[in-house]
């Protein structure tokens, strides 16, 4: 998983509201550009802890490995599932195209099958692996599909940051998403997503909070992030993310990143 790119995509499941150019803020639009445009490495490999926690507070984990790499303009990520025994040697393949008018390719192999499902685009607001993150936010996201506004300015746990709305200008992202609206908080200082609400059309919501992150080599990495997804004030559910043995800009072979990987395994 590719976290710049997750916060992205996160930033921008967003609701259908008529507009037209003339909506468009120039000023939320150059700050979402920054935010596209921060480093992120060439290359990135990262252990991942996923803590899935339903209405009762009953948790389950999910340990992960997870490599990502550019290849040009495009970037490609791969994740792979080490247990518990449920999930053991499942793994999840992602190529995120540069190009807009391309839709971006995911594919998933579940081992009790011994298949490889590619993901259709009709699937993609479906959740991802039981956690409240579904495979519309493991994406990247065309800036050139949304209208953006700068609705204020705040501050997140002491820094100062700029609170944007997003709208799509089709209705094509709305379909594959399934939210309806969303408004982020882009800390000043990094242009780094921090916090977003995602309104979904089902009528809940979902609560994005990168808690903690760090800086290494230039680039921001989080460490820590939330999504918890409420109905009214009730919370449905949540997913904890946690990131260790971070390994930037390693060497990393193209062979890691096909389909024939995602049965072969780690």
């Amino acid at each position: 998983m590719n976290t710049k790119k997750l916060l992205i995509g996160l930033t921008l499941g967003l609701s259908l509201i008529t507009t037209n150019l003339l909506a468009d803020d120039a000023k939320a639009r150059a700050i979402m550009e920054k935010v596209d445009a921060r480093d992120d490495g060439t290359t990135l490999e990262q252990d991942m802890l996923m803590i899935l926690i339903d209405k009762n507070g009953k948790k389950r984990t999910r340990d992960i490995k997870s490599y990502g790499k550019d290849f040009g303009v495009d970037e490609h990520r791969i994740m792979f599932f080490k247990s518990p025994a449920d999930v053991k040697n499942t793994a999840f393949l992602t190529y995120d195209y540069d190009n807009a008018k391309r839709d971006d390719d995911q594919w998933l192999y579940l081992p009790a099958l011994k298949k490889v499902k590619r993901i259709p685009s009709a699937d993609k607001s479906s959740s991802f692996m039981g956690s409240d993150f579904s495979y519309f936010d493991m994406t990247d996201r065309d800036l050139e599909d949304y209208d953006f506004k700068l609705l204020k300015e705040t501050e997140v746990r002491g820094k100062k940051a700029w609170m944007i709305e997003s709208i799509p200008r089709n209705n094509k992202v709305i379909k594959e998403s399934g939210y309806t609206k969303s408004i982020a908080l882009v800390r000043q200082d990094n242009y780094v997503v921090v916090r977003a609400i995602n309104f979904m059309k089902n009528g809940k919501k979902k609560y994005l909070d990168v808690r903690r992150l760090h800086k290494e080599k230039g680039v921001w990495l989080p460490d820590e992030m939330t999504m918890t997804t409420k109905k009214g004030k009730s919370t449905v559910h949540k997913t904890i993310l946690k990131f260790s043995n971070i390994k930037l800009n390693k060497a990393i072979d193209n062979s890691m990143f096909t389909t024939r990987r995602l049965e072969k395994g780690m």
